[in-house]
Formats: structure tokens, sequence, C-alpha cells
């Protein structure tokens, strides 16, 4: 099972002076259990591609399957695709409906008619596995904290039980340790075979992580592959807005001085590959 992407075409303000293409031509195929990353700078379609995924958008022209459903204006079941895909904003607060934090992980569930024990396991197991304190449950979601704010939001779509999970720039606004608790929990999700998809101009996260990524540049996907394919793609074909880690210019100067190195090695691989280098032959 997967979403699959064919072509997609979207525009904004279609038919007056002010419409703006936001796609052309997108391709992408997600299988339960990946991690993807789309990547690309500030207007370059990330959030329109991200919102066609959960059928807040409907395409204009090419294909969006989900599960072997055609996302259609005609389509039947459109409230079912979006329950099997959650699509978490880049602003935690644009989807708060609730005063506390437990009706906000509840909200979603209950609109599909789970009540009583099994909404407030829903909402207990949502809580925990996003690292959410039990004494926060009764607190209004809008005086928490940036990181708190974001867990509840995945709490309150992970409360839905998808099978894809749709998170638009996951990592803005988090320090390092913020970051790196997300990325700890996204990996968890993962590896219990929910789809990762994250959108993000963050390339070292998506280097990082990602089993494949995929760049936009002014609507259009201009290449997709592993991350070590993509790094050595950027390094020949700079896209602007988008700005590659210094770990990889470091292990790209590396490999130009004969040293056996990926460029998304990190930096681990960097100093095993420079303590490797120092040791005499036959050492």
């Amino acid at each position: 099972m997967s979403i699959k992407i064919e072509r997609l075409c979207y525009s904004y303000n279609t038919g007056t002076p002010a419409e703006t293409m936001a796609l052309h031509d997108v391709s992408l195929t997600i299988e339960r259990g990946e991690w993807i990353s789309i990547v690309g700078h500030t207007g370059s379609g990330k959030s329109t591609l991200s919102q066609h995924m959960n059928a807040v958008l409907i395409p204009q022209s090419g294909l969006v399957e989900i599960d072997g459903v055609p996302v259609e204006p005609k389509t039947k079941n459109l409230r079912e695709l979006r329950r099997k895909v959650g699509l978490v904003f880049q602003y935690p607060e644009q989807q708060f409906f609730s005063e506390t934090v437990r009706d906000e992980i509840a909200f979603a569930p209950s609109n599909w008619g789970v009540k009583g024990d099994e909404l407030q396991a829903r909402v207990m197991e949502a809580a925990r596995s996003v690292g959410l304190d039990d004494g926060l449950l009764e607190s209004n979601p809008f005086a928490l904290s940036g990181g708190q704010r974001r867990r509840v939001a995945l709490a309150s779509i992970l409360s839905m039980k998808p099978d894809y999970l749709v998170l638009d720039e996951p990592t803005a606004g988090l320090d390092a340790t913020g970051i790196r608790e997300l990325v700890e929990l996204l990996g968890e999700l993962r590896s219990a075979g929910l789809a990762v998809v994250q959108a993000t101009h963050d390339l070292q996260s998506a280097f990082e992580f990602s089993d494949r990524i995929l760049v936009l540049e002014q609507g259009r996907g201009i290449a997709v592959g592993a991350p070590e394919e993509i790094a050595r793609y950027l390094l020949d074909n700079p896209v602007h807005g988008l700005i590659l880690p210094p770990l990889v210019r470091f292990s790209a100067g590396l490999a130009g001085r004969g040293l056996t190195i990926g460029l998304t090695s990190g930096l681990e691989g960097i100093i095993d590959v420079l303590e490797a280098a120092r040791k005499p032959c036959g050492s």
C-alpha cells in the first residue's frame, strides 16, 4: 500500500491575473514504513504537496492515490483518506480546537465515533507516545511551550491511528534538544510501520534520517533519490534557498583529497575516516 503521486499540477487563484503555479508535473511514491523528506526553498511547493497527500487540496491535474483510491472531488470516502494520512501543520496552534490538551487529543477520534473507555485509552496512548506528561492533559494547549504544542499536535493526529504521517516543517522553532527528541520519536513511529513524510528546508535532518529525498524548486520536482545521491546532486546543482550542511561540504572536501567517505556519513563517519588515514600502513 502506498501514496502515489503522478504528474501533479496545482495553481492558486486560477483564471485570475494573480494565478500562481504552485506545483508542476510532480511525481512521488511513498511506501508504508518509509521516511521521505521533501526539501526546497520557501515557496517551492512543499506545503501544497503535503496538503494534497491529506486531501486538503484536490488535484487540478495529475493523480494522487492513497492505498489505491484516487483523490478526486467525486471520491465518496475522502474522510477515510484523511484519517489514513495525518497532517501536522508547521504552526501547531493552527490545528487546535479545544481548551484542554486532553480534549484536543480526543477531538479527532471522537468525531469518528470513538467513545468512552476506548476514547480515553487512545488519548493516553497518544499522549504517552509523544512524551507528554499526564499532568499536562488538563492544561490549555495554547499556554504550552513551542515544543510541547508540537507534541500535542502530533498526539492529536496519532490518536486517529493513521497509516501515514505528514509533517510540514516539523523542526521549525525547536532547539537542538527538541529536534533530537522529535526525530527520535518519528524514528520509533516509523519502526512501528508508520510512513513519515517531512516537508522541510532542514537538509541536515533530511540527510540523516530519510530513506529518500525529493527536491522541489519553483514547484517542480528536480531530483529524487537516496540522501547520498541528493547530496551529490546539490553539490553540482545548487538550489537557491537550500544550504548544504557544513559536514556535507567538509566530507566533499575530504573526498576531493582522495579519502573514501560518503557525503552524508555525519560526524562519526568523518572521524572514522580521519583516524583510519592517520594509521601507518599495515597497522
